[in-house]
């Protein structure tokens, strides 16, 4: 799966930016001044209780939400700022959610290419060959003319996740994929996203699959109440968190799981 979700030609240099993000919803504060980097290739993963402000900092990246305060920087452009073309800026990201949002009207394949299609103005002949070689290389190639309820929802997320790459995103988000999914389908998301970290996508995901956290990303991002309590290696947060905080959320769902 080497082409499977590489950026296109690929930037070297930083791919995000967050510089003091704050976020509230009325009085109440989700993120606190979030400072963060994203490298090319890299693949970070946000760890952090329910309500922590994980999903919210995503959807900040990906103008869904705007900034209270601070800046967001893609490949150095400050996608905050109010005259940004919001809809250029989501051309640029993929982004996948806890459920699918696959149109359940369309075709898998017509789900995969419609922003090809209508925001890219990819020719149908070409946005469906890319697609349907997506599709074959996540094991899908003959469902790509069904519609998404013939799917089991593993099969769902996959496809929904080819659908966020097939246009080359810059950095990929990914938002709790694997959370509407029964236990048994879980692993074949989890490995077609180690497969695509490996083959160089840049990843940010918010997940709460711990083992997989330790074992795919090359770094690791602890947010409690909507601050960054800790950040670091894998072997660093996992094997020695410094934070009394990161301590007992890693104690409390070891227990748990």
């Amino acid at each position: 799966m080497s082409a499977l979700g590489t950026p296109a030609e690929a930037d070297e240099q930083r791919v995000l930016r967050l510089e003091g993000v704050r976020k509230s919803f009325g009085d109440r504060p989700v993120l606190s001044g979030i400072d963060l980097t994203v490298d090319a290739h890299e693949v970070i993963a946000l760890i952090g209780a329910s309500g922590s402000g994980k999903s919210t900092l995503l959807r900040t990246i990906n103008l869904l939400e705007q900034v209270d305060d601070g800046r967001i920087l893609l490949t150095g452009t400050d996608i905050t700022d109010p005259r940004v073309d919001a809809d250029a800026v989501r051309a640029r990201i993929g982004i996948v959610f806890q459920h699918y949002n696959l149109f359940p009207h369309l075709s898998v394949l017509d789900n995969v290419t419609l922003a090809l299609r209508h925001v890219h103005r990819t020719k149908k002949a070409d946005a469906d060959r890319r697609g349907l070689d997506l599709l074959a290389q996540v094991g899908l190639a003959d469902f790509a003319r069904s519609y998404p309820d013939r799917l089991s929802g593993g099969q769902q997320q996959r496809a929904a996740i080819v659908r966020a790459l097939a246009s080359d995103p810059e950095v990929l988000l990914l938002d709790e994929i694997t959370s509407a999914l029964d236990p048994e389908l879980v692993g074949e998301v989890l490995e077609l996203v180690r497969e695509l970290g490996a083959s160089g996508t840049t990843i940010l995901m918010a997940t709460h699959e711990m083992a997989f956290a330790r074992d795919v990303a090359t770094h690791v991002v602890f947010l409690d109440a909507g601050v960054i309590r800790e950040q670091g290696t894998p072997e660093q947060i996992f094997g020695s968190p410094r934070d009394p905080r990161t301590r007992a959320f890693l104690d409390r769902v070891t227990r748990e799981s």
